[in-house]
C-alpha cells in the first residue's frame, strides 16, 4: 500500500465523527514532506489540524510506514490552491471563480451550482460595441483543466 493511501486511511479513520471535515489532498514529496489538505464545510480550526497531525503522525510512527525522516504538514487549502472535489464547488457557490479548460479557453464568473458532474457559472459577457450580457454556462468537470477562486478586494 502506498503511503498516500494509508495516509487517507487515517485521515478518514480520524475524521469520521465530524461530517464538516472532508480530505481535499494527500501528498508525498520529495524531500521527505508530507502534505494534507483538510477542508471544512465551516473552515477548518488549527486544533482540527493538529488532532489529524498527531493522530496520523502517531500512526505512521507505530507502522514504521517512512522510512527517512519526513516532515508533516496538515493545513487547510490556501486561497490559491485550485478546488479539486465536488464538496469544494459546493462550498463556494456564489463566489467568483476563474476557470482553466482542456481546450485552453478559459471562464471567469459567479459559481451558481455545482453537482457531481460539473458546474454552472454565470459570466459577463461584453462583445466589442455592445452591451454586457450575463451568459450562465455549464461546464463539465472532464472538460476542467483548473478552477481557482478569485479573490476580491473591493
Amino acid at each position: 500500500m502506498s503511503i498516500e493511501k494509508r495516509v487517507i486511511e487515517l485521515v478518514e479513520e480520524k475524521i469520521a465523527d465530524r461530517p464538516d471535515l472532508f480530505l481535499v489532498d494527500v501528498q508525498m514529496h520529495g524531500g521527505g514532506l508530507l502534505t494534507i489538505l483538510v477542508d471544512g464545510d465551516n473552515g477548518v480550526a488549527i486544533t482540527d489540524c493538529v488532532a489529524i497531525s498527531r493522530h496520523v503522525g502517531f500512526h505512521l510512527e507505530e507502522e514504521n510506514a517512512i522510512e527517512q525522516a519526513y516532515n508533516l504538514e496538515v493545513s487547510s487549502p490556501g486561497l490559491d490552491t485550485p478546488l479539486k472535489s465536488a464538496r469544494q464547488y459546493q462550498k463556494n457557490i456564489s463566489r467568483l471563480l476563474s476557470v482553466k479548460l482542456i481546450d485552453g479557453a478559459k471562464h471567469e464568473g459567479k459559481l451558481l451550482a455545482a453537482d457531481e458532474t460539473g458546474i454552472t457559472i454565470e459570466e459577463n459577457i461584453k462583445e466589442k460595441g455592445k452591451k454586457a450580457v450575463l451568459v450562465q454556462n455549464v461546464i463539465p468537470f472532464t472538460d476542467i483543466v483548473e478552477t481557482k477562486v478569485l479573490v476580491s478586494f473591493k
